[in-house]
C-alpha cells in the first residue's frame, strides 16, 4: 500500500475548530473529506499536546552503521577513482548487502559527488617547485605590474572539434536523429593554429600560423605583432612579455631577438598553462566560434578573427585583476594544479 498524503496544517486547524464548535467526528469527516480515523487522531493529539503539529518520526533504520559509513568515506578519500560498484562488493564481503543507490546516498551525505576528472598537465617535483617559486616571487606584485604584462600563447582550433560537447532534449530511440547528433569527420576535418596576445586593455594581434611553427616563424610573428600590440594596448615603456617554455620560444635565435629589441620577458614555470589567463580567452573564443558552425577552414579563420575582436576589454581586465588569486592558490596547494 502506498504512502498517503500528509494532511496540511490548515485542514488540521479546521478540524480542531469544527470540533470546538460541537461538530461530530462523522460530520467533520464528511465536510472536509478526511477519513474519520484521521479526524479522531488529530483531535486526540490536540487534546493531549495542545497543538496539531505532526510528531517527529525517525523513519526506517539505516542499513549501514556509522562505522560502515566512515569506511566508505575513507576508501574514497584514499582512492577517489573507486567505483560505487566496488564499494558495494567491499561491503558484501563484510556481510553487508546494500544497493548501489544506498552507497551513493551515503557519499552524498558526506559531500562526495561523482564528477568527471579534469585533465591537467603532469607535474613532477621540479615543476611544483618552480611553480611555488614563481608564485612566491610575484604574489606581492601590485595590480599595476600585471596590467603591463602582455600575455601570449598558441592554440589549435578544429573545424569539427573532437571535444565538442552539446546537450539535446530527445525521447528514447531518437539518439541517432540528425538534429540530435554532432557531425564529425576524421582528424577533426582540418584545423588552424593561432598565435595571440592580450593585456588588461584588451586583445592584441591574432596571427594564423601556416604549417609547423619553427623558431624562425616565431621570430617573424614577434617582429610583426609584438611591439604593435604593445602600442595598441598602451602598455607604456615598462611592459613585460609573457610566453611559455616551448622549445621554439626559448631557442637562441628567439632569445637574441628579444634581447636585441630590449623586450623584458617574464620568467615562466614549465607545465603551467593554468597560470596563463589567455587560456580563458581561448576557451571564450572557441565557444563563440563553435556556435557559428563554420563550414570550412577559410570561414573558421574568419570567424576566429571576428570573435577575437569582439572580446570586450572589461573581460580582459577582470582576468588580469583576479590574477593574484591564482598565485595564492598555487601557494595554498603547494605547487599542484589549480582550478583555473
Amino acid at each position: 500500500m502506498g504512502k498517503s498524503k500528509e494532511i496540511s496544517q490548515d485542514i488540521r486547524k479546521r478540524i480542531v475548530d469544527l470540533h470546538k464548535s460541537g461538530s461530530s467526528l462523522g460530520a467533520i469527516s464528511r465536510c472536509l473529506k478526511v477519513p474519520r480515523s484521521s479526524v479522531q487522531t488529530i483531535i486526540c493529539k490536540y487534546k493531549h499536546h495542545g497543538n496539531v503539529q505532526p510528531s517527529y518520526r525517525s523513519g526506517r533504520r539505516r542499513v549501514l552503521c556509522p562505522r560502515d559509513e566512515r569506511a566508505l568515506v575513507r576508501n574514497v578519500h584514499i582512492n577517489p577513482r573507486t567505483k560505487a560498484k566496488d564499494l558495494v562488493k567491499m561491503l558484501a564481503e563484510a556481510g553487508k548487502s546494500v544497493s548501489l543507490s544506498t552507497v551513493k546516498r551515503v557519499l552524498y551525505r558526506h559531500g562526495l559527488k561523482g564528477h568527471s576528472a579534469r585533465k591537467k598537465p603532469l607535474l613532477q617535483k621540479k615543476h611544483k617547485k618552480a611553480r611555488l617559486q614563481f608564485a612566491n616571487a610575484h604574489r606581492d606584485k601590485d595590480l599595476n605590474f600585471w596590467r603591463h604584462v602582455l600575455w601570449s600563447d598558441e592554440t589549435k582550433i578544429e573545424l569539427f572539434g573532437h571535444n565538442d560537447h552539446c546537450y539535446v532534449w530527445r525521447k528514447k530511440g531518437e539518439a541517432c536523429k540528425p538534429e540530435n547528433t554532432i557531425p564529425t569527420v576524421k582528424y577533426g576535418g582540418g584545423s588552424i593554429m593561432l598565435w595571440g596576445c592580450f593585456a588588461a586593455g584588451g586583445t592584441g594581434a591574432l596571427h594564423k600560423i601556416d604549417g609547423i611553427m619553427r623558431k624562425e616563424h616565431y621570430v617573424e610573428i614577434l617582429k610583426q605583432h609584438l611591439k604593435t600590440s604593445a602600442r595598441k594596448l598602451k602598455l607604456g615603456r615598462k611592459w613585460v612579455f609573457q610566453m611559455d617554455n616551448d622549445p621554439k620560444h626559448t631557442a637562441k635565435l628567439v632569445t637574441k631577438w628579444l634581447k636585441d629589441n630590449k623586450v623584458n620577458v617574464l620568467q615562466w614555470p614549465s607545465q603551467s598553462p593554468d597560470l596563463n589567463p589567455i587560456e580563458n580567452l581561448w576557451a571564450e573564443l572557441k565557444r563563440h566560434v563553435r556556435a557559428r558552425r563554420p563550414p570550412n577552414l577559410a570561414q573558421l579563420h574568419q570567424f576566429c578573427q571576428e570573435e577575437w575582436d569582439k572580446i570586450p576589454a572589461n573581460y580582459c581586465e577582470k582576468l588580469v585583476e583576479r590574477y593574484p588569486k591564482r598565485l595564492t592558490q598555487v601557494i595554498q596547494i603547494k605547487g599542484n594544479g589549480t582550478k583555473y
